[in-house]
């Protein structure tokens, strides 16, 4: 779904009304258990929870200008989208997570390398992602992004 929306407030109202509830509690969701030290706001189209440039000025090696990005959460046409970079970049975490799964949702999980995706509005894990969100600090993103994916 592409959005003009520059604030997540304006990203979650332009929202069908089906999706505004689960956004929410997971945007909220989010921002209670994140590494204290992003930021939140809109980029790529999503919701996004980066690492400012004020911690990290090199920014994403992709596109300098912005952030460095952490998680990002979208409504897509068919499914609710949870970007967890971390889980790309860190096999263990990413172990854990598809280990994890099965014990919180009752249907199969639908994933990505960093991408998990929620068909069932009415399955979202929520205390997984809350535990998930608590897995890396920004300084272990950081680190890990330096040495395997900035090359």
């Amino acid at each position: 779904m592409t959005t003009l929306a520059t604030i997540p407030k304006d990203y979650i109202a332009q929202l069908p009304e089906e999706r505004k509830a689960a956004i929410t509690k997971l945007h909220e969701l989010i921002k209670k258990h994140m590494p204290k030290e992003l930021e939140v706001g809109i980029s790529y189209g999503m919701l996004a929870y980066y690492v400012p440039k004020s911690i990290y000025p090199a920014g994403y090696h992709c596109k300098p200008f912005p952030p460095l990005p952490f998680i990002n959460l979208a409504s897509q046409k068919n499914f609710i989208a949870l970007y967890h970079s971390g889980m790309y970049a860190k096999k263990e975490l990413y172990d854990w997570f598809i280990a994890e799964y099965p014990k919180h949702a009752k249907y199969k999980l639908d994933m990505g390398k960093s991408c998990v995706r929620f068909k069932k509005i009415d399955d979202i894990p929520y205390d997984l992602i809350a535990e998930l969100l608590g897995k890396m600090s920004v300084k272990e993103w950081i680190d890990i992004y330096e040495k395997s994916i900035k090359k």
